[in-house]
């Protein structure tokens, strides 16, 4: 597969990532939800809520709703972490495995202001912000991220779709400026682009 040659159907692929960043997330401990992540400022607690608000809004989105942002935002979990992420990919990946999803357009209002993106763009999106911020939150914690290969290569041509621009740059932003690397390692040219150093946090 040309890396600029995006899958049809990637919903196999993104339901992976969502199980191995499931088993990320059961790793953490109550302690470590104040530690620094990859994501800018933010804290572990804000990135969980980032993911959990995300399944939602693309579930909501997938359903056909014309979403706003309140529809994607930050969801608390109270002192469950793990299992009120576990439903939350739960949830996205019903609405994903509907039948004629792929038919659809998702409204994505976080994406230059608004806008329609072809199912398989939009849950592209999605496949590789969970393989991202997984690793975000193994990184954070001190634990293996363990998506296999064909998922990083996979990812990589969704990455690189993301735009660049002053939205890299605000606060909050998920994704940094993309950064230059010379490595061949797929996983290091995924995070590369998206404004991680596979070395963080130095």
């Amino acid at each position: 597969m040309s890396d600029n040659r995006p899958l049809t159907d990637i919903r196999p692929l993104d339901r992976r990532a969502l199980l191995v960043t499931e088993e990320i997330v059961d790793r953490i401990r109550p302690d470590q939800l104040d530690l620094p992540t990859p994501c800018g400022e933010w804290r572990l607690r804000q990135l969980l809520g980032h993911l959990i608000g995300q399944n939602h809004g693309f579930a909501d989105a997938a359903d056909g709703k014309h979403t706003d942002l309140t529809d994607w935002a930050d969801r608390d979990f109270g002192d469950d972490p793990a299992g009120v992420f576990r439903a939350s990919a739960a949830r996205v990946a019903e609405s994903f495995a509907q039948e004629g999803v792929l038919d659809r357009e998702f409204w994505l209002p976080e994406v230059r202001g608004g806008m329609s993106f072809a199912a398989p763009t939009a849950i592209g999106f999605h496949f590789v912000d969970y393989v991202v911020h997984g690793w975000d939150v193994a990184v954070s914690i001190g634990v293996p991220a363990p998506f296999a290969p064909e998922l990083l290569l996979a990812a990589l041509p969704y990455a690189r779709q993301v735009p660049e621009g002053a939205s890299r740059r605000v606060a909050g932003a998920p994704f940094g400026p993309g950064l230059p690397t010379d490595s061949a390692d797929p996983l290091d040219q995924l995070l590369a682009t998206l404004g991680r150093s596979p070395s963080w946090p130095n």
